[in-house]
């Protein structure tokens, strides 16, 4: 203990951090066993004896890993798990998780398990730091240590780098008895020298991935959704604080209380801060249970908030560590392998659960199961069978789950689920599997005497089967109805009954209601008496098994206070079975805490449901539900209401089972099939007919409603009998009304927009849009400003877009340039006259939209082909369609000429004359050679051509000696690069064609109206947008373009045509949408890391960034024209935007020393910096030409932040972004691609919430996204 005594007071000493003699001995000199170099490798399991409890299970081996992980199983490939966010889908301790590499003698990894005096003391005295209050009697009597050495990041090395020089030390150590399992993670001064790696995916784009440091349980099926975790640090900020910081009050060291005989049900850190330091605000203790990692759409988190108070008191030990809240119920399988199908059954005595009150005393424990109250008001609704006639398994066998058999039974046939599968046999479920389920919830609600409604709220759960775990949220519900929905656990109790965990000759709900059945739930507050009826719908199973709910929500609740949790003890729920329903009452009690002051309340309920059920079936008179926690939350940033509950059914108990039950109960009654038992006093019942029935003496018999003139069907409909009811239906042309009874003409919806009933501006200034409920909204139209009911035009003369040499005219809504006398341009670019008048054909190639004096050239966007001389070539094609035609000397097409789109073009010009357009070879080669001013040196790369003009099989670069094989394209074939000395084989391929093909197999157009782009590596992706709702169900692949990493994309609005940059082929090409078109490279030399794109409409110019050279450039969007704009002052360019009608450019350059955002005008004056405080890694940029805001993404920050151009009203749209790379601004969204999430994210503008989100099937890195807009955004010319 002396030794650990000077080390801890080392490292007390003011600034001062862990000394490398802080960590514990390792090496093999301690006998350590080493793990294989390599860049994922993992240990043999190591058993441990005795085996310590970790997550609350037995972990009996451990294996480490060479990605900074510790688990209890064999890890997965790297892929799946090292470049993604907590949690992972295995149980993991992870002192620093990140794509770490031990090749080529860079580092080693240590391991053993040790029970030496030196290291149990050091170990302890580790421990007692954090938690001196706990563990003052705490022995370990082993010690298992894994030590990572000087080990680097994983990196992609060529001939021109060398292996980075930083190096990480840190050391994970897991100390235990028979009792308690704690962690200890050890990072020495100097230890992190980096705190990232690059992900493997990201080929020359230039980003690192921050690592993950905590723990993860690794409970659940989907690794990205589901499990409970704890993260301590995964941005650069906190993983930077890790050797300066504590919770132990040594910098450096944390140690975490991880394992239990009692229940542990959080991770609990330790709680001495190092006493120098300020708090870090990046250390935050979340506690998750995952539905999802997002509040929207159809992915919603679950998380456990911790009560973040460093003064809460307990009564034993005075102040203390805050703890984080959270369920783990007991009975977790011993080791994974034994999880997948036994449904286990935990022990629920409850004796050592933990309060979440500093005075526990205040909870009521008088929560039990109580008889069942109805009464007439209570309708069941029971459902049956109809028995009327006979049906056999032979023809109705498909209404079996495929995993049930079908049995024949006298009055008809019925399902059982196999064997391994629990169900009604309609659905059925593999047992002890996880599962999930979705649904809507809608309601109206009186809170308090504020009246509030909500439509299609999305409801999502997450159930353990395995363990009887429910957890459910419901995100969207506004407030205050949100907060006063907390008591209404029962929302989240109908899960945990239909998967309670089932005790031997018990079955839960679903084994007996499937997934179709209606529950009905009344809840009565008091003292208040305020009342609510909730009705739930399970409507079957969906895909993946996903079970689909609709709730509805109406009456009265109690208002509940801001900063008001509620609290809920275990209770026991007795229930009533009959063939077709199941109903329960029970009084219960929960507990409002504010502040220091407790408040107990209680409300009554009544439930019943009711489902189809098998009447061969003899089904329990009474099951009792026993949950043995229960958790219900509202986190008020993600706007989520919140129910977790652990819970197992069972029999009723002998006292229950010898009482007398009622025949309605118990299915002895004598009413017939037809009718519906009603309880009465003791054993008495009567048979009531249900609606639509009558009684006629011994039974009920169907009212034909129709027959008898008792329908209520209006004119224009048809009336049909069904059993117990009817139903109307409309003749031809006419649709029902709302009340379902009468028939309205059909008529097409009133739409303000298109009748001329809305407010707006002449249509030539604004434009009018349908809001949700069919309300117009305005927005004035480009290059006019205002509210959109008036719009007066923008003088976009007053920003001299201009050339110097050019004079702007500002007209309505547009303005336009032109060069002064004796200057030539478009009026954007102008130069000293020529002598040299352009001919027809250059002057049609240069102003496509204008026809210049004398016979016309055919037209529709056609750009036609000129000989060196300018004249037009005798065959003409066009780049879209792929029709060609012979035109003469005026370029008037020569009639019958015109060929259709992939076949033979026609032959022009003098007999025997063999023209052809230039191949893309002979095009890629001749660009070459002007780059290199006409004479390329030998160690320069030039294509070589065959006299067809298709590439050469065999490429070799200059005089290197180095040769590969290349395909049709001219895309080196992997694997065929030999070294100098000797050639690949190379079989010759099939040359591109030279007119234009019909559409391409892999190309699929889009539809009309505005859609996201989105670039995922070898293909471009298409995401419409229905108003700002991602239509997720109609994305598809745009282009495929393999062998590509597209990164940058922008779309050209006035010819419609998509741009992106390649960082694999180093080019940047463009594709029209139209029909038929094919990818053009328009720059395939000079590039090395093409990243940021951004068109400019206007000026028909691109401008791009290229980390590799550290440049921005810029080009006519046919890749001519190209010059350097900036090649200084830059390091890590990446995101580019433009805005035309003001001719301004903005980057982002993410220098981790210096990060900033510049401005310039699109010619290169006026550079200045924006933006170069509190950012961190500003990967996504763009600017929105409605709202004139610059705003950015930043993966260092996590921030989503705009400004006005320049410079000012800074403000931060959301603070928790994941890891964004690009953003686009459309209407009042942003949508941005996330790494960590691998989709597309959806942001409010003016919440800042997030909304929706997108995450494609096949997952894989996303990059850069761009808007589609059916008009030009800016002004026109």
């Amino acid at each position: 203990m002396r030794a650990l005594a000077a080390v801890l007071a080392a490292a007390l000493a003011v600034g001062a951090a862990l000394p490398r003699p802080g960590l514990l001995p390792h090496g093999p000199a301690r006998g350590d066993a080493r793990l294989r170099p390599g860049d994922d490798e993992s240990s043999p399991g190591v058993p441990l004896r005795p085996a310590p409890r970790l997550y609350g299970r037995a972990a009996r081996r451990l294996y480490v890993g060479t990605n900074g992980v510790i688990s209890t199983q064999d890890f997965p490939r790297e892929t799946q798990y090292v470049d993604d966010d907590f949690p992972t889908d295995f149980p993991v301790i992870a002192p620093f998780l990140a794509d770490l590499d031990t090749s080529g003698d860079r580092g080693n990894i240590y391991y053993r398990q040790d029970n030496s005096p030196d290291v149990l003391d050091q170990t302890v005295g580790y421990i007692q730091a954090g938690f001196p209050h706990t563990t003052g009697s705490f022995l370990p009597t082993n010690a298992f240590i894994a030590t990572w050495e000087d080990v680097g990041a994983y990196q992609e090395l060529s001939q021109d780098t060398k292996p980075s020089r930083k190096l990480n030390t840190f050391q994970a150590v897991i100390a235990y008895n028979d009792e308690d399992t704690y962690a200890i993670f050890l990072y020495p001064e100097g230890g992190l020298q980096f705190l990232g790696t690059r992900p493997k995916e990201s080929y020359n784009v230039q980003l690192e991935l921050p690592a993950r440091v905590g723990f993860s349980w690794g409970d659940g099926d989907d690794p990205k959704r589901d499990g409970l975790f704890h993260s301590l640090a995964s941005s650069e900020p906190a993983l930077r604080n890790l050797e300066r910081e504590s919770n132990t009050g040594v910098p450096g060291v944390w140690v975490f209380h991880v394992g239990s005989v009692a229940p542990l049900e959080h991770v609990e850190p330790g709680a001495v801060p190092v006493r120098h330091a300020s708090s870090s605000a990046d250390y935050t203790r979340t506690l998750y249970s995952r539905a999802d990692h997002y509040s929207r759409a159809d992915h919603t988190s679950m998380e456990l908030l911790a009560q973040h108070s460093s003064d809460t008191l307990h009564p034993d030990h005075g102040p203390r560590a805050p703890t984080l809240q959270g369920i783990v119920p007991k009975g977790l399988p011993a080791s994974l392998g034994q999880e997948q199908s036994r449904r286990l059954h935990p022990s629920v005595d409850g004796s050592a659960q933990r309060s979440y009150s500093a005075n526990p005393s205040s909870y009521s424990s008088g929560h039990h199961g109580v008889g069942v109250e109805e009464d007439v008001h209570f309708n069941p609704d029971v459902f049956t069978y109809s028995a009327a006639s006979r049906e056999t398994c032979a023809q109705h066998h498909e209404r079996c789950s495929p995993h049930a058999f079908c049995t024949d039974y006298a009055t008809g046939v019925c399902c059982h689920c196999r064997a391994t599968y629990y169900g009604n046999g309609r659905q059925c479920l593999p047992e002890g599997a996880v599962h999930r389920l979705n649904g809507k919830v809608s309601g109206s609600l009186t809170v308090g005497r504020a009246s509030v409604r909500f439509q299609d709220v999305d409801l999502h759960a997450y159930i353990v089967g395995s363990d009887g775990r429910t957890y459910t949220a419901i995100s969207g519900v506004p407030q205050p109805a949100a907060r006063a929905l907390l008591p209404l656990l029962p929302i989240g109790g109908l899960f945990a009954w239909l998967f309670a965990l089932e005790e031997p000759s018990s079955e839960n709900g679903f084994s007996i209601t499937g997934a179709e059945f209606t529950q009905n739930l009344e809840v009565t507050f008091y003292p208040g008496e305020e009342t609510v009826h909730i009705t739930q719908t399970a409507e079957g199973l969906g895909a993946d098994n996903y079970l689909s709910l609709k709730t509805h929500i109406q009456g009265q609740v109690p208002f509940l206070q801001e900063n008001t949790t509620v609290h809920i003890a275990p209770y026991k729920e007795l229930y009533h079975y009959s063939s077709s329903a199941v109903t329960s009452s029970a009084q219960r009690e929960y507990v409002l805490v504010s502040g220091t002051a407790n408040q107990t309340l209680s409300y009554r309920l009544r439930q019943n449901i009711t489902f189809a059920g098998c009447p061969h079936t003899r089904l329990l008179a009474r099951q009792r539900l026993s949950v043995a926690r229960a958790f219900t939350l509202y986190d008020s940033q993600e706007h989520v209401l919140r129910y977790a509950l652990a819970a197992h059914i069972g029999s009723a108990g002998d006292n229950a089972e010898n009482s007398p039950v009622n025949p309605c109960h118990d299915s002895t009654h004598t009413c017939e099939a037809t009718a519906r038992c009603q309880p009465g006093t003791g054993m008495e019942y009567t048979c009531e007919c249900a609606a639509g029935y009558h009684s006629d003496g011994r039974g009920c018999r169907d009212v034909d409603e129709c027959a008898e003139g008792l329908s209520q069907c209006g004119p224009f409909t048809v009336c049909l009998n069904g059993p117990g009811s009817y139903r109307c239906e409309c003749h031809s042309g006419y649709r029902l009304s709302e009340d379902g009874q009468r028939c309205v003409l059909l008529a097409p919806a009133s739409n303000p927009c298109e009748d001329g009933s809305h407010p707006c501006a002449p249509g030539d200034r604004a434009r009018c849009l349908i809001r949700a409920g069919g309300q117009p909204a305005c927005e004035c139209l480009p290059g006019y400003t205002g509210d959109g009911i008036s719009c007066s035009d923008v003088d976009e003369c007053a920003e001299n877009p201009c050339h110097p040499a050019a004079v702007c005219y500002n007209t309505q809504g547009s303005f336009s340039c032109r060069c002064h006398p004796g200057y030539e341009g478009d009026g954007f670019q102008c130069s000293h006259g020529s002598t040299q008048r352009l001919t027809p054909c250059q002057h049609e190639r240069l102003y496509p939209r204008e026809v210049p004096p004398g016979p016309s050239p055919v037209s529709n966007g056609h750009v036609p082909q000129c000989d060196e001389e300018g004249r037009y070539r005798p065959l003409q094609c066009h780049s879209s369609t792929g029709h060609c035609w012979c035109v003469d000397a005026a370029g008037q097409e020569i009639a019958g000429t015109r060929t259709a789109p992939g076949s033979t073009p026609p032959r022009c010009g003098t007999p025997g004359s063999t023209e052809r357009p230039p191949t893309m070879c002979e095009r890629w080669r001749q660009s070459l050679l002007e780059h290199y001013g006409g004479s390329p040196r030998s160690d320069q790369y030039v294509p070589q051509c065959n006299v067809e003009g298709n590439f050469t099989p065999l490429q070799c670069h200059g005089d290197s000696g180095y040769c590969w094989c290349v395909d049709e394209s001219g895309r080196e074939i992997q694997g065929t690069r030999s070294e100098p000395g000797s050639t690949p084989p190379c079989l010759p391929s099939v040359a591109p064609p030279s007119v234009r093909p019909s559409p391409r197999p892999d190309v699929s157009p889009p539809a009309t109206g505005t859609f996201l782009l989105y670039a995922q590596g070898q293909q471009i992706g298409y995401l419409p947008l229905n108003g700002t709702h991602l239509q997720k169900e109609a994305a598809k692949t745009l282009l495929s373009l393999h062998g590509s990493i597209v990164v940058g994309i922008d779309y050209d609005c006035r010819e419609k045509t998509i741009y992106w940059t390649d960082v694999a082929g180093r080019t940047i090409s463009r594709a029209s949408l139209e029909p038929g078109a094919e990818p053009e490279t328009i720059i395939n030399s000079g590039l090395i890391s093409p990243e940021g794109l951004a068109v400019d409409h206007l000026r028909r110019a691109m401008f791009w960034t290229d980390s590799g050279l550290d440049k921005i450039e810029r080009a006519r969007l046919d890749g001519s024209e190209r010059r350097v704009l900036f090649d200084t002052d830059l390091v890590n360019p990446r995101a580019i935007a433009v805005d035309p009608v003001r001719g301004n450019l903005y980057w982002t350059d993410w220098n981790r020393e210096a990060p900033k955002i510049e401005t310039s005008t699109v010619n290169g004056a006026n550079r200045r910096v924006l933006v170069n405080k509190d950012i961190g890694l500003p990967n996504g940029l763009t600017f929105d030409p409605f709202s004139k805001l610059l705003c950015w993404a930043d993966a260092g920050t996590k921030h989503l932040e705009c400004t006005f151009p320049d410079g000012t009203g800074r403000r931060v749209i959301q603070n928790n972004l994941n890891y964004p790379f690009s953003i686009i601004s459309y209407a009042n969204h942003f949508y941005h691609t996330d790494w960590r999430r691998d989709g597309v994210i959806a942001v409010d503008k003016e919440t800042g919430s997030f909304t929706d989100e997108y995450l494609p099937e096949q997952r894989s890195h996303l990059y850069g996204i761009t808007a589609v807009y059916p008009y030009c955004p800016g002004a026109r010319k």
